[in-house]
């Protein structure tokens, strides 16, 4: 079952003014499926091929006649070289666009060979599994219960090919584990023992959307914090996790200065957590982690390919009073508080009133709680209510139409 993905609306347009379009993403998450989809006269090559790579690698004068542009290279990080051999092309070759369409799954080995020849050459789109109004769209009468097995289950795209036929969600998850371990572990980091990192993934699903504290983690796997630091950055790299670092302005000695730690996908972070069903899930105390970690990660979505401008962050002051999520957009704020409840109380607008009186209403561009209602509404004349399974319109960008 195909389910259409909101960037392939967009990807056209951006090859029509960029000779390289670079998608980086997690493995697995459908970049390979919609880059053929949209570029069909393309000619693919997957330089995961090791005779592909190894060619593109030292004999690119060779690579590029037996395989010339229009050109899709799946897993460009493994022919790191050959950057050059695309920028010299493309700088023969002006003003022509969309010539190279490229992929990878490891951000840092990617982005150190894009920086230097994406200068006016390259977009660069960020890309992961399906945003909840992606998954909507292919399922327009699910109900509450199949929002919660979405969440469970995760938003890589294999797991639902076949809603009749469902892929063993646990099955899919140890290969997609042991895959990662094995192909892009190794190749980012010289771990002595893959069985460590794999308890250190399983430490860091445990801590999802709580302040990273890289002694504790390391402490609790039997690393040292500059090991911990080390492999965080490879699951950042290998587009894992997200960090979300805290917001300050002028005033930020009295704010948290440490990040959140949340997975790219809900699914792998539960699998890590060893639930086993969506209703052992939602009757756990993690439950309301997995939720805040589900909503930030579906923002990341909406930033990373609607709107690239903004910033997100969350805010923490030395109190104890937090919000969630802001995003920064045109110089306002707009503040996101989740909370796994139908009906928010008022107890749940103490972080959000606190944040208001820190920056000033000017500051503020609206206020929302992502819950389960059914309906928007509006908690005061600042707060409203809003169903966080999709993003929405945000008051600032009015001229954005989200999902």
């Amino acid at each position: 079952m195909w389910i259409e993905r909101e960037i392939s609306k967009y990807l056209s347009d951006i090859a029509a003014s960029f000779p390289v379009v670079v998608m980086v993403g997690p493995r697995q998450v459908g970049k390979t499926s919609v880059l053929e989809r949209t570029f069909a006269s393309h000619t693919y090559v997957s330089l995961d091929v090791a005779a592909h790579a190894e060619m593109a690698e030292t004999r690119p004068d060779d690579f590029l006649r037996l395989h010339p542009p229009p050109l899709i290279l799946d897993e460009i990080q493994y022919a790191p070289a050959f950057f050059r051999q695309i920028k010299t092309f493309v700088d023969q070759h002006r003003p022509h666009n969309g010539l190279f369409i490229l992929s990878g799954s490891q951000n840092f080995m990617l982005m150190k060979n894009v920086a230097d020849s994406r200068a006016g050459r390259a977009a660069l789109i960020p890309f992961s599994g399906l945003a909840g109004h992606e998954w909507q769209a292919a399922y327009p009468s699910a109900g509450t219960e199949q929002w919660l097995e979405f969440l469970w289950r995760g938003g890589f795209p294999r797991l639902w090919d076949d809603p009749h036929h469902p892929v063993s969600r646990d099955r899919w998850y140890q290969g997609y584990i042991a895959t990662y371990l094995e192909r892009d572990i190794r190749n980012l980091l010289q771990v002595g023992n893959l069985r460590d990192f794999e308890r250190f993934l399983r430490a860091c699903a445990a801590r999802c959307a709580q302040t990273l504290n890289m002694a504790e983690i390391g402490r609790d796997v039997g690393i040292s914090s500059t090991t911990a630091r080390q492999w965080i950055s490879v699951l950042q790299a290998s587009n894992q996790i997200i960090l979300l670092e805290p917001y300050y302005k002028s005033l930020g000695k009295r704010l948290a200065k440490s990040p959140k730690l949340y997975f790219t996908d809900t699914g792998l972070a539960s699998f890590l957590m060893g639930f086993q069903s969506a209703g052992s899930l939602w009757n756990s105390p993690s439950a309301g982690a997995l939720w805040e970690n589900y909503v930030v990660s579906q923002w990341q979505k909406w930033r990373d390919w609607r709107q690239p401008s903004a910033s997100l962050w969350y805010w923490r002051d030395q109190g104890g009073n937090e919000v969630d999520l802001l995003i920064e957009t045109d110089n306002r704020l707009t503040a996101i508080e989740c909370k796994l409840a139908e009906r928010p109380g008022s107890n749940d607008l103490r972080g959000l009133a606190r944040l208001e009186d820190f920056y000033g209403s000017q500051a503020m561009a609206h206020s929302f709680i992502a819950c389960t209602t059914r309906q928007p509404y509006n908690l005061t004349d600042r707060v409203t209510a809003r169903n966080g399974w999709t993003t929405w319109d945000l008051p600032s960008i009015s001229s954005e139409k989200t999902g």
